[in-house]
């Protein structure tokens, strides 16, 4: 057991240690055992000397009533172990302190290390320190010396009885003298630290959470707390304080008569002033005329909350919501101009990306892939998806402890596909095949760290580790990072063997010279270990950054002792349709309730060594400020990010989708109009599926009305409280190359009118008869029809709605972009591509150009190229024939002509390679799915 307990604490050493962030370790273990020792030493010392004291004064035995001389052979018992027994209780209650004590660890750093926001509250003006890192210490502090001093009266009391100071049911005095007193001065302490509570009450009063209509979890004073329960706080801790005396007062005086009157006085007092006061002032002075009495305290809580969550900058615009353009060719070609729209929806196109790049079983994908920025052939950035092709341990060939830990330990490459752009419904990848090749720049490919990697393996030693497999064959590789711990030593594989509950570690002889075990591998643990302090976000996403795959990782500070600052369930708030099915994806802490957030530190993880950074994000914040104290040197300042990690980083999701939820209330400055709750609003469901959860927002390059640009954005919509129209739409610019970067834009609907919001858009869609006949015969037989993400885009001050439709069934088992649903002013077009789409919907034909392909067609001057390119395009109109069968698209003949344009193109690609090196001409590009 000894060894069990070693092994946990030696090998979080050693972890630590790995990832050079040892100090936090040692921060966090030297500051727990100090305060484990000093307030568990405090409260066995406590409790110890009451308990000697109480035996000190017992009376002598001539004294005792006939009930105290049944208790004889009680104390007879005890007698010859009274030492050992005051030991073994005065340690029992000290490891229960002290354990208690320990556990407060951030407590007692944020007091000791707290600096200042330099912001007043407006009720007792002490600046917003004291109530996010004081108070907390103080209140812990009072509840302990209230444990401390219930218990030694608890122990005080039973010694007394035990040795005769206190008698129940004898004649006479209940009570001796010396009983008495001391009893007295511990009650006396009880009532004193009751006062020192009613004194710092008044001050919780700024941070309390109460029931009020105008919200939920309303924070601060209302007209109420300032004029009943802050007097009557202030008038108890008088009443407490002299009835504290009176209890001392006994040490002279030797009767409880005094103190028992005061302690009852306080105690009606407290149910008089504290409790029936306060509900008369709310029943005759409030609740008649409650706007009036409440707004100024309104208007406080709605200053405070905007500021602690961020979005005091807000900007809310007014917008019509139709357009005024009578110009349709205009129109239509501000589409380009206004946003990169994405069809390619992330969280849909993950089994497409296994389906046509996992190339090995052993590979996987996560269940949602991530949009990012990367710059195309063109030059200019293009919203990008991507995924990492990460091991995938369910499939390799088969599972054994060898294969497992050590022979299968990483995944391989990104792969990469362009947002707006499809080809025959499949992804156009910019980053493909095994070794990944594309427009990405060269980078280190073996991936040991992800979001899928969860268990541990073991590299570098005697054992070749599976790098990928290719048509020459398998390739193996040997770890050459310097992650990890090193197994050489018997102590360490001794402490693993014991810690993973895996005995062969200790013994087997596949590890040797060089072996390091790797775990704790996925970015989220990572972050959250070497910063416990932290709260990370639910999605990290990967980016190729200086010939390194690096996890990005966002990181909050909070708090929850804001003044005025209204709370939030960090964990409800978060919480969407994407969350509701994979859960990889909820914020850490999920119960938290917080009332201050900042996205204050951005991490990376890379992706081969494992490295952790941390970067100072926001320089203002005082949170993050504090932590830097306590844990010097761990976060790394700004300036240190370099440029091609910034090109890379966005706004976060859940820290934009905690500020949407109270934007759904505190878009409002103005204390009446908040308190009539007439501009409440709310987060849609999400239309495009039926887990009744809210739509996730979602990542786009765009251009709203006040920007001269296209900027990627983060945004979500709006709709009226318990209605489905639109109300208001929302985006952030996301890039922080950006000077607006984090500014939240709003533009702000009509209530006059009525525009359609997305629950109606997709009622729409899904009741015109030409798209629900064209969707039932997409739908037939095993065939499954999905919804992409509903896209919203401010266009010209109307709206326009852009979803794909996905078809997965048959022989395929993956899904590919069949339709795109379009609509504008209440004009509504399906067509099998954007662009059709879009040119319905406006009447005109748009100006733009065919997308690229990414591919260069082979030559068709070579007979046997001219004959796989006529042999691929009869496979493509075999193709088109499948989905256009009268009695719907027959998959099976789909998948047939797929394959057979597969194989033309492989074999024109391999016959015009053969030309090429034959006549010693460029190889052009081929072979890729059209």
């Amino acid at each position: 057991m000894v060894f069990t307990m070693f092994a946990g604490f030696w090998t979080d050493w050693l972890w630590y240690r790995s990832v050079h962030y040892s100090s936090v370790f040692s921060t966090m273990l030297w500051t727990k055992i100090g305060l484990f020792f000093v307030f568990g030493v405090l409260m066995a010392v406590a409790v110890g000397v009451n308990i000697w004291l109480a035996h000190r004064l017992r009376p002598p035995l001539s004294a005792m009533s006939m009930e105290q001389q049944s208790l004889d052979r009680y104390r007879m018992g005890i007698a010859p172990y009274k030492a050992w027994l005051l030991i073994a209780v005065t340690s029992l209650v000290g490891l229960i302190a002290g354990a208690s004590a320990a556990g407060q660890w951030r407590t007692w750093l944020m007091w000791v290390n707290g600096v200042p926001f330099h912001q007043k509250d407006p009720q007792f003006h002490l600046d917003v320190s004291f109530y996010a890192f004081d108070l907390p210490w103080y209140r812990f502090l009072l509840g302990f010396g209230f444990a401390a001093t219930i218990l030694c009266l608890i122990a005080a009391a039973l010694t007394h009885y035990l040795y005769g100071g206190l008698r129940i049911t004898s004649p006479g005095a209940r009570a001796t003298a010396a009983a008495t007193s001391h009893l007295s001065v511990l009650l006396g302490v009880f009532v004193a630290l009751k006062a020192v509570a009613y004194w710092l009450d008044r001050y919780g009063l700024a941070v309390k959470s109460s029931d009020f209509k105008a919200t939920d979890n309303w924070t601060g004073l209302r007209y109420v707390d300032a004029n009943a329960y802050l007097p009557a706080k202030t008038i108890l801790f008088c009443i407490a304080v002299i009835c504290a005396l009176l209890f001392f007062a006994a040490l002279w005086r030797r009767t409880w008569q005094l103190p028992v009157i005061g302690f009852g006085l306080m105690v009606l007092s407290a149910i008089l002033i504290g409790g029936l006061y306060p509900a008369i002032v709310q029943k005759f002075q409030v609740q008649p005329n409650e706007q009036a009495k409440e707004a100024p305290y309104v208007q406080k809580n709605l200053t405070a909350t905007r500021e602690a969550y961020g979005i005091d900058d807000t900007k809310v615009t007014e917008y019509s919501g139709r357009s005024a353009t009578t110009d349709k060719t205009k129109l239509r070609d501000q589409v380009a101009d206004t946003a990169g729209i994405r069809i390619m929806d992330p969280n849909i196109v993950s089994p497409t990306f296994q389906q046509l790049q996992q190339i090995r079983n052993y590979y996987g994908f996560p269940t949602n892939l991530d949009v990012d920025r990367y710059t195309g052939r063109d030059g200019k950035d293009q919203d990008t998806v991507i995924g990492l092709r990460e091991l995938n341990l369910d499939g390799i060939p088969k599972n054994n402890w060898i294969n497992d830990h050590f022979r299968y330990t990483h995944g391989y490459g990104a792969v990469a596909a362009k947002g707006t752009e499809a080809v025959d419904g499949q992804p156009v990848f910019t980053e493909k095949n095994l070794p990944s090749k594309g427009d990405l720049p060269r980078y280190q490919q073996q991936i040991y760290y992800g979001e899928k990697t969860t268990t541990y393996s073991i590299v570098g030693g005697p054992q070749k580790e599976v790098d990928y497999s290719d048509d020459a064959g398998e390739k193996t590789t040997s770890y050459r990072g310097r992650s990890g711990v090193d197994l050489d030593n018997p102590l360490n594989r001794a402490a693993y063997a014991v810690a993973f509950n895996e005995p062969q570690i200790l013994y087997s002889g596949a590890i040797g010279k060089g072996s390091r075990i790797l775990y704790n591998r996925t970015p989220k643990d990572r972050v959250e270990a070497v910063a416990p302090w932290l709260t990370i976000d639910g999605d990290a996403y990967p980016a190729v950054v200086n010939g390194r795959i690096q996890w990005i990782v966002d990181a909050y500070t909070t708090s929850n002792g804001y003044p005025y600052a209204s709370r939030t369930t960090l964990g409800d708030t978060t919480a969407d349709s994407l969350t509701a099915t994979n859960n990889s994806r909820a914020v850490v802490a999920q119960q938290n309730q917080v009332n201050y957030i900042r996205n204050s530190v951005k991490a990376t993880v890379d992706a081969y060594t494992g490295e952790v950074k941390l970067y100072q994000w926001d320089t203002k914040d005082p949170v993050l400020k504090t932590w830097m104290k306590a844990f010097p040197g761990t976060v790394q300042p700004r300036s240190a990010v370099s440029p091609s990690l910034l090109a890379h980083l966005r706004y976060p999701q859940d820290l934009f989708k905690v500020q949407r939820e109270l934007l759904t209330r505190y878009h409002v400055t103005d204390a009446q109009t908040f308190l009539s709750g007439s501009e409440v609003w709310e987060v849609p469901h999400d239309p495009t599926n039926d887990s009744g959860s809210a739509v996730p927002p979602y990542y786009l390059s765009m251009k709203m009305p006040d920007q001269s640009a296209q900027a990627f954005s983060l945004t979500t919509t709006f709709t009226p409280n318990g209605r489905d129209n639109l109300s208001a739409f929302m985006a952030v610019d996301s890039d922080p190359r950006a000077a607006d970067y984090g500014r939240i834009r709003i533009l702000k609907l009509p209530t006059s009118t009525t525009v359609d919001g997305p629950k109606q858009v997709q009622s729409q869609f899904n009741s015109e008869s030409a798209i629900a006949e064209t969707i039932s015969l997409l739908s037939r037989g095993h065939s499954k029809v999905e919804y992409g993400n509903l896209l919203t885009v401010p266009l010209d001050g109307g709206l326009l709605y852009v979803e794909p439709v996905y078809v997965r069934g048959g022989s395929l088992k993956f899904p590919l972009l069949r339709k795109v649903l379009v609509t504008y002013e209440g004009k509504t077009a399906f067509k099998d591509t954007l662009g059709e789409a879009l040119d319905e919907v406006f009447g005109v034909q748009g100006s733009t150009t065919p997308p690229d392909t990414g591919t260069t067609p082979p030559s068709a001057g070579n007979p046997t190229v001219r004959q796989a390119l006529e042999d691929a395009q009869k496979a493509v109109d075999a193709g088109k024939d499948a989905l256009k069968q009268p009695g719907g698209p027959d998959w099976d003949a789909y998948a047939k002509a797929q394959k057979d344009l597969e194989a033309a193109l492989k074999r024109a690609a391999q016959a015009q390679a053969e030309a090429d090196k034959a006549g010693g001409g460029s190889k052009t590009a081929g072979g890729g799915k059209s």
